[in-house]
C-alpha cells in the first residue's frame, strides 16, 4: 500500500482561508492561533503515518483472540496505546481541570480523521473514552468524578459504552439488564450486553464501563433505564486498582471489519457498579456520549474516505492500461481515463468539503460550550443538535460510497485481499450501523431536530445560509447551492406537516439532501478562499464538478420527498 499523506496544507488553508479560526478563538477568549493548531495537527499526522499506518493491514489479517477468558489484541496495538496515551493524544481537547489540554474540538476531530484514515480500529478505543469522559463530567457525582475522570482522561484508563443486548438494538426500551442496591452507595449488575466495542483488551489499566441496566422500581419503557459506572478493576484497601470485578467476555464478535477492534459479548455476573445521574434518568445520561460517538462516525467516513481516496490516486497515477481518449501509442497511466478520474473527483469533492463541515461543526460545539453570551450558547448548540444526525449518517453513507469507488478504481486488484482496498470497504461499512442505524437518525432529523424551538433553529440556520450564499452571488457553487437550498426549505415545510409514516418514509432521502446542500455549502466557501491564490486552483475545479456532477442530485431528491408525501407511493407490511 501507499504511504498516508497527512492532509496538513488543507487544514492550515480552512483555518486561514474558509472557517476564520482565529477570529472564532478570539470570541471565545481562547489563546489558540493557527500555527498552534497547525503545529498539533502535524504531530498527530506523523504519528498516524509513521506508527499507526503500518499497524493497520497486520491488524486486520491477525485480528483480536480470545486466550483464558481476555482478549489480545493484534501485534504491536498495546504498545501503540500505551505510547498513544503517554504522548497526550487522549486529553487532547479534554477540559484542563480533569488533567486535559484544552485545545479546540477542531484539533481533536481532525486528528480523529487522520486516526480513521489509517488505523479505524485503533481510533474507536481512545473514541469512546472521551464519550465516557463526557457523559461523566456532565453527570456524574463529585466523588464519582474525583475517582474515576482524570486517569480516563489521561488514556491511562479507557471507556466502553455498554448499551445493546440481543433483544434489544435500536429500542432499548426492552433491555433486561439489572441493577439492585447493595446498602453502601454501590449496586450489583446483572446481565449481558452485546456489540460492546473494547469490552476487554490488553492496552493496560482499567476499563470503565458504562452500562444501562434498570432498577427493580423502575418505570417501564426508557423512562426507566438508568446508567451505571462498572469497572473492570475494583480498589483494594490501599486503594489499588487490582481486584478483579464480575465481569467476563463471554466471546468476541465474528464481524465484516475492523478486526483489530476487540467487540465483545460482555457478562455482567452481580458487578459492582456505581449510579451516574439520576434514577431512570440514564438514557439522558447515555445521549451525552451518544452525541459525541455520533459525530465521530461521521469523521470515520471522512477519514476513512481521504484514506481510500489517497490510495486509488497514487494507483491511478501508477497503473497503465489502456491508450487513452487521444489513441497514443503505448499505454496510458489510467488517471488519463475520464471515468477513472470522475470517480476520484467525487470521493475528493465528498472528503474536503466534509472536512470543511466538520471543522465548522467542531467550531459550533466550542461555541456552545465556551462563548460568553449565554444567548449565543445556545444557539450554537441547538445548530450542533441539528447538524449531528447529518454528519452521522450523510458521512458514513457517502464515507462507505466513497470506499467503495476507491476500491473500483482498483479493478480486480481492488476485489483482492493483499492490495488492502477491500479492507477499507469492510471497516467503514459498520460506521452506517453503530451508535443509531442511519435510518435511525433521518428519523431523529425529521421528528425532533426539525421540532427544535417549534422549527425556529432550522428556519434561522436557513436564513443564515442564504444570507451567505446571496452575499457571493456570481459563484457557480453558490448560485447553485442557493437553489439547492430554496428545494430543501421547500421540502423541509412539506415534511414537517407530513404524517408520522410518511415523514419516516422520506427521512433518509430528506437527509441526503439536507447532506448535500450543507456540503454545497462548504464548497461555496472553500471556491472564495481559492479564488486569489493560485495555489489552491484545483479546488475551484473540484467546487465546479461537485457543482455541475453531485449537486444536481438535489432535484431528484427534492422531487421524489414531495411526490412520496403527495401520493404515498409505499406498500403496507402486510402486502409484502
Amino acid at each position: 500500500m501507499a504511504s498516508y499523506a497527512p492532509p496538513i496544507a488543507d487544514y492550515r488553508f480552512l483555518l486561514e482561508r474558509v472557517l476564520g479560526f482565529e477570529q472564532a478563538m478570539s470570541e471565545l477568549g481562547r489563546d489558540v492561533d493557527v500555527e498552534l493548531a497547525a503545529a498539533v495537527l502535524e504531530e498527530a499526522g506523523r504519528l498516524c503515518a509513521d506508527r499507526l499506518h503500518p499497524l493497520n493491514r497486520e491488524g486486520d489479517e491477525h485480528g483480536c483472540r480470545l486466550v483464558d477468558g481476555a482478549v489480545e489484541t493484534p501485534p504491536g496495538f498495546a504498545v501503540a496505546y500505551r505510547d498513544f496515551a503517554a504522548a497526550g493524544w487522549p486529553a487532547l481537547s479534554a477540559d484542563p481541570e480533569h488533567g486535559g489540554q484544552g485545545l479546540p474540538l477542531i484539533v481533536q476531530l481532525w486528528t480523529d480523521e487522520m486516526l480513521s484514515a489509517t488505523n479505524l480500529s485503533f481510533g474507536l478505543c481512545p473514541s469512546l473514552t472521551r464519550g465516557a469522559c463526557e457523559a461523566l463530567a456532565a453527570h456524574a457525582s463529585a466523588e464519582l468524578k474525583a475517582r474515576w475522570l482524570s486517569p480516563l482522561v489521561r488514556g491511562e484508563w479507557t471507556g466502553a459504552m455498554a448499551l445493546t443486548e440481543s433483544a434489544a438494538g435500536s429500542d432499548l426500551s426492552l433491555l433486561t439488564t439489572r441493577a439492585e442496591p447493595r446498602g453502601d452507595g454501590s449496586y450489583r449488575v446483572s446481565g449481558s450486553k452485546i456489540f460492546i466495542s473494547s469490552g476487554d483488551h490488553d492496552y493496560g489499566g482499567n476499563i470503565v464501563h458504562l452500562v444501562l441496566a434498570r432498577l427493580a422500581n423502575a418505570p417501564s419503557g426508557v423512562k426507566g433505564i438508568s446508567l451505571f459506572l462498572v469497572p473492570k478493576f475494583l480498589p483494594d484497601a490501599a486503594g489499588d486498582f487490582c481486584l478483579r470485578n464480575a465481569m467476563s467476555v463471554g466471546a468476541l464478535e465474528k464481524k465484516m471489519g475492523m478486526h483489530a477492534q476487540p467487540t465483545c459479548l460482555m457478562n455482567y455476573d452481580g458487578a459492582t457498579g456505581w449510579l451516574i445521574g439520576q434514577p431512570h434518568r440514564g438514557l439522558a445520561a447515555m445521549f451525552t456520549m451518544m452525541n459525541t460517538e455520533r459525530l465521530m462516525c461521521g469523521v470515520q467516513g471522512l477519514g476513512v474516505a481521504g484514506g481510500a481516496y489517497q490510495q486509488a490516486l497514487a494507483y491511478a497515477r501508477d497503473r497503465r492500461q489502456g491508450r487513452g481518449a487521444a489513441g497514443a501509442s503505448a499505454p496510458v497511466a489510467i488517471i488519463e481515463h475520464a471515468d477513472v478520474r470522475r470517480m476520484l473527483l467525487s470521493i475528493r469533492s465528498f472528503v474536503e468539503g466534509a472536512r470543511a463541515l466538520v471543522g465548522w461543526c467542531a467550531l459550533q460545539v466550542d461555541r456552545a460550550r465556551h462563548h460568553p453570551d449565554p444567548a449565543e450558547r445556545v444557539r450554537a448548540d441547538h445548530v450542533a443538535a441539528l447538524l449531528t444526525p447529518v454528519i452521522k449518517a450523510g458521512f458514513t453513507d457517502m464515507g462507505f460510497e466513497s470506499a467503495v469507488a476507491a476500491q473500483q478504481i482498483f479493478g480486480g486488484h481492488g476485489y483482492i485481499r493483499e492490495w488492502g482496498m477491500e479492507q477499507y470497504v469492510r471497516d467503514v461499512r459498520i460506521a452506517q450501523i453503530y451508535e443509531g442505524t442511519n435510518g435511525i437518525q433521518a428519523l431523529d432529523l425529521v421528528t425532533r431536530k426539525l421540532s427544535l424551538e417549534d422549527g425556529a433553529v432550522v428556519s434561522t440556520f436557513f436564513a443564515a445560509l442564504e444570507s451567505e450564499l446571496s452575499a457571493a452571488a456570481g459563484s457557480y457553487v453558490g448560485d447553485r447551492t442557493l437553489a439547492a437550498l430554496g428545494l430543501l426549505r421547500g421540502v423541509t415545510a412539506q415534511v414537517r406537516a407530513a404524517p408520522p409514516e410518511i415523514a419516516g418514509a422520506v427521512a433518509a432521502d430528506y437527509l441526503r439532501l439536507f447532506a448535500l446542500v450543507l456540503l454545497g455549502w462548504m464548497w461555496s466557501r472553500i471556491a472564495a478562499g481559492a479564488a486569489s491564490e493560485p495555489a489552491f486552483a484545483a479546488k475551484l475545479g473540484v467546487a465546479d464538478f461537485f457543482a455541475r456532477r453531485i449537486l444536481p442530485q438535489a432535484e431528484g431528491l427534492a422531487g421524489g420527498i414531495s411526490a412520496a408525501i403527495e401520493g404515498g407511493g409505499m406498500l403496507p407490511a402486510g402486502d409484502f
